[in-house]
């Protein structure tokens, strides 16, 4: 039977974004520890070879973020990225998978993945997705992003037309919001459902990271979602986005 592997590091007064591994490979967990523990604010603290394994390290490490194979033994990745996430909102998930299929990423996304990654990409991709999350922003890939949100609105448009005996076709949009959004929140919305950082959106916009997370909290109330990924889902499930690219 294989075992969960803690990597020993005081929690109290760390001054780097604490990681877990989770995926059923050893030279591929060897290899991503190589990359992620070479940076000095990056330290990876536990291996896990199945969801289930991933989840106990999470009680007994509270990591910052999981990168979590979406293929295991056990318990599979979606799985396990939606026991985390129930029991530990606040710990990113990054999602490995072979596989560039948009309907993988819908799933994963649905059970609060942040980001999904190709196992193929630059080792410099790993550090770049991984630095994503942890500054509070997702990483999907531009080309299935809107895939992403255009099958996670279809999806939610057919739970609802379902649940009120309305054809799908007929079913009408929720209301507009009783607060709009401003131009410069539109701006920054947009930037958002690319999956783009709080730094990156400033930096485009040339405002501050705090005036960009004062934005981002004005479109999350307005929206009434509880996320960023939510709140692209529900502008474009009401039309403020496009679901083209």
């Amino acid at each position: 039977m294989t075992s969960q592997m803690d990597h020993k590091g005081p929690r109290a007064g760390v001054n780097h974004s604490r990681i877990v591994i989770a995926d059923d490979h050893p030279l591929f967990r060897v290899a991503l520890v190589q990359i992620l523990d070479a940076p000095s604010d990056l330290k990876v603290v536990g291996e896990a070879t199945d969801g289930r394994q991933a989840l106990e390290l999470c009680r007994r490490l509270d990591p910052d973020l999981v990168l979590m194979d979406i293929s295991m033994p056990v318990m599979g990745g979606v799985e396990a990225t939606r026991a985390i996430k129930d029991e530990f909102p606040k710990t990113g998930v990054l999602m490995l998978t072979a596989h560039a299929e948009h309907r993988l990423l819908v799933e994963a996304v649905k059970a609060g993945a942040a980001g999904y990654l190709l196992k193929g990409c630059h080792p410099d991709h790993v550090l770049d997705a991984v630095r994503r999350i942890l500054g509070g922003g997702t990483h999907l890939d531009q080309e299935l992003a809107m895939h992403v949100i255009r099958d996670l609105v279809i999806g939610h448009v057919q739970e609802s037309a379902q649940a009120s005996g309305v054809p799908p076709d007929k079913f009408r949009r929720p209301p507009l919001l009783s607060q709009p959004l401003t131009y410069r929140e539109l701006e920054v919305l947009k930037l958002l459902a690319q999956g783009w950082t709080n730094r990156e959106i400033a930096r485009e916009l040339l405002v501050s990271v705090s005036t960009v997370k004062a934005y981002v909290q004005r479109i999350i109330a307005k929206l009434e979602v509880s996320d960023r990924t939510q709140a692209a889902v529900k502008a474009t499930e009401l039309g403020i986005l496009s679901a083209e690219r």
